[in-house]
């Protein structure tokens, strides 16, 4: 049943309570993971949320690396998740507003060199270069266009992966070797 207006402020009105009466009940950590897999094909990988355990995503190297193309790689996992955060914040921000979106396309493009992933020149970077975001959004006309804007603006307010990305925060990694 879609959400609507009405029942995803109904959702969240007792969600934003509980933040408001409890601050730190609003932090989170979300986790994703390594799942089970064929360690003896070294072009793909599974991964699992842990919010959602039943759900596994396959990943895979890049052609452009060697990989088979068979599944998305890493990059398209990280270019859809800000896809996919873009849509669902434009759909969340467009249904508090009682915006009715007649339609709605999300496109992610990334760009990277991968020379600098393959070793083969230390001056090519690894990693992307460049990630634009395009979201287009048509919505029934209201006679009100500033609240289209307001949606576009807050959309782009609100989305986390894109204030993540945008923000280049720092990202620990760590690489160990587990005992026999």
């Amino acid at each position: 049943m879609p959400t609507t207006q009405t029942n995803l402020r109904e959702l969240q009105a007792p969600i934003k309570a509980r933040y408001q009466e409890q601050p730190d009940a609003a932090r989170i950590t979300l986790r994703v993971k390594s799942a089970a897999s064929d360690l003896a094909d070294p072009l793909h990988c599974a991964i699992s949320p842990e919010a959602a355990p039943d759900i596994v995503w396959q990943s895979g190297a890049h052609p452009g690396v060697g990989g088979l193309g068979d599944v998305p790689c890493s990059g398209d996992l990280l270019l859809g998740a800000l896809a996919a955060c873009q849509e669902v914040t434009l759909r969340m921000v467009a249904a508090a507003m009682g915006i009715v979106i007649e339609s709605l396309e999300v496109e992610a493009v990334g760009e990277l060199d991968l020379r600098g992933t393959l070793g083969m020149d230390r001056e090519a970077p690894v990693g992307f270069s460049s990630i634009r975001c395009e979201s287009r959004v048509k919505v029934k006309d209201d006679g009100r266009p500033e609240r289209a804007k307001r949606l576009l603006e807050n959309a782009e307010r609100y989305c986390v992966v894109l204030n993540t990305l945008r923000a280049g925060l720092p990202v620990e990694s760590t690489f160990s070797l587990s005992d026999q």
